[in-house]
């Protein structure tokens, strides 16, 4: 099973631990949790960017491929005014930052969010559950950019 605990004073910042845990390997996780409590996003602002002159990342691109500029989907005024406030919202916290001269460009679409079943009734008095939209995602389209990728056979470093 599983069971809460918390980082932060007057129950702030909850995790999510194994419920099996020994009281000393408990104790031990929350110590190293607590510790290095920083190192978990909790909100967007926890998100810190590495800086460029530790560690830049590069996309390895296969043989000859031509970057690509994808035209924009269609979106609602709803849905625009949804993408304008999580690009103002990422660029605020630093996330990502504006380029002028991109030669990559993938489009930007939204998805809706899925909150609780509600049940309603429909024209026969029946009732039928029904998912409510609280909202909506937005996702980037790389779909073009990861064809191109180089794929990565060993993602993971060999530990020993």
């Amino acid at each position: 099973g599983l069971r809460y605990a918390f980082l932060g004073e007057n129950s702030t910042y909850p995790v999510i631990l194994n419920s099996e845990l020994e009281p000393e390997q408990l104790n031990a996780l929350l110590v190293g949790l607590r510790k290095y409590r920083k190192a978990i996003g909790y909100t967007l602002d926890d998100i810190k960017g590495i800086s460029p002159d530790l560690c830049i990342h590069r996309i390895h691109l296969e043989g000859e491929s031509k970057s690509s500029i994808e035209p924009q989907r269609r979106l609602s005024p709803n849905l625009k005014e949804v993408v304008k406030k999580e690009i103002l919202k990422l660029l605020d916290a630093g996330i990502i930052y504006p380029i002028s001269d991109s030669t990559w460009i993938s489009p930007v679409h939204c998805v809706p969010k899925k909150g609780g079943i509600t049940v309603i009734k429909n024209d026969k008095e029946e009732l039928i559950p029904t998912r409510t939209i609280v909202g909506h995602r937005m996702c980037i389209d790389y779909r073009k950019l990861n064809s191109l990728s180089r794929k990565d056979h060993f993602p993971l470093p060999f530990i020993d």
